[in-house]
């Protein structure tokens, strides 16, 4: 089986390199390192890129922008896909708004030209669209929340399990990102179900791992299990610390894309995040990074809220547990964090 992924040496695109590497099959991954362009020499995934390429046995990178339409149409022509993990992005829900123009190309219009050239070139392909939550805007905040002494909490029992697939997107504030990223899932919808190509659409909660290269305005626990060991200063931007983050490993999404590879639905979507049980808000990853690694982290309390945020977002996984039973979370918070410490202090011991 032939597999192309797209933002190869990013983090979820990373884990489906190996995944699929692995088990065997072709991989062509789709990166020009936009991460350096979007967030300076920090938020570069060559060191990734280097490292896969020095481990696979299968794999190969294409250096091809996705904004490149007649590069994506010519690549699907010549390299026909069975199956596409599209995970590249600009990914900042902040970022999006000093880069409007940059940051709609990626996201809308070069997922359009990926959906159209497995139309084109590889109709029977299963196609894996990595979206985001971001795509509800602010609607969750409307639920009715109590706050604690650490985070904040539903109010209603009927609310525990999260956010579920039927949450509005519309009439909410998003984002930029958050705009960009709901053209394309609503694109990445309409290929599966007016064409019949087999996209799956999976709106990420919090997505992290060891691999990630995270910096102040993307990848939050990444970023503040950096600072931690790097003993670097961080800042909480508002809603006290207390906003509460699901976090899932890479692996456990790639798990996923992988159940939807055998068994697609055509334009389905699903909400896949860490759930409740991976649910924390940022005082207490504090507390429990802290804890596991003994380094002390330096933060303070900015006053402003980031537009659009989310203050309490817990994935509802029950429609992605139903229509795969085989799939769960297997990874948990505390087992995430001892693995991003680990690679951390590796990383900074040199």
């Amino acid at each position: 089986m032939r597999v192309i992924v797209t933002g190869s040496s990013g983090l979820i695109g990373s884990a489906a390199v190996r995944h699929w590497d692995a088990l065997g099959d072709e991989v062509i991954g789709i990166d020009n390192d936009m991460r350096a362009t979007f967030f300076g020499p920090d938020g570069s995934t060559k060191w990734n890129q280097s490292r896969l390429e020095s481990e696979t046995s299968n794999f190969r990178t294409v250096s091809l922008d996705i904004r490149d339409r007649e590069g994506i149409l010519g690549l699907f022509a010549s390299e026909t896909p069975d199956l596409i993990i599209h995970c590249a992005a600009q990914p900042s829900h902040d970022k999006a708004a000093a880069i409007p123009f940059l940051d709609f190309e990626v996201n809308a219009n070069g997922t359009l030209n990926l959906l159209e050239a497995t139309r084109q070139h590889a109709p029977e392909a299963v196609f894996c669209h990595m979206s985001t939550n971001k795509v509800y805007g602010d609607a969750p905040n409307e639920l009715p929340l109590q706050e604690l002494d650490r985070r904040w909490e539903y109010a209603d029992a009927a609310d525990y399990d999260g956010i579920s697939e039927s949450c509005r997107i519309d009439q909410t504030m998003h984002s930029l990102f958050g705009a960009s990223k709901t053209a394309a899932d609503v694109l990445a919808q309409e290929y599966g179900k007016y064409f019949g190509i087999k996209t799956g659409i999976f709106r990420g909660g919090c997505l992290t791992g060891a691999s990630h290269s995270g910096v102040e305005l993307h990848g939050f626990l990444s970023y503040l299990v950096h600072v931690a060991v790097a003993k670097k200063p961080y800042t909480i931007f508002g809603y006290k610390g207390k906003q509460v983050r699901d976090q899932i490993e890479c692996s456990d999404v790639v798990k996923a894309f992988e159940a939807f590879s055998k068994n697609p639905r055509p334009g389905e979507v699903y909400n896949i995040g860490g759930g409740r049980d991976n649910a924390a808000s940022v005082l207490e990853c504090i507390d429990k990074i802290q804890e596991i690694s003994g380094h002390e982290i330096q933060w303070t309390l900015g006053d402003d809220n980031r537009k659009g945020d989310h203050i309490c977002y817990i994935s509802d996984l029950s429609k992605l547990r139903r229509d795969y039973p085989g799939w769960d979370i297997r990874v948990s918070l505390d087992e995430i964090l001892k693995q991003m410490i680990a690679s951390e202090e590796s990383k900074l011991a040199g």
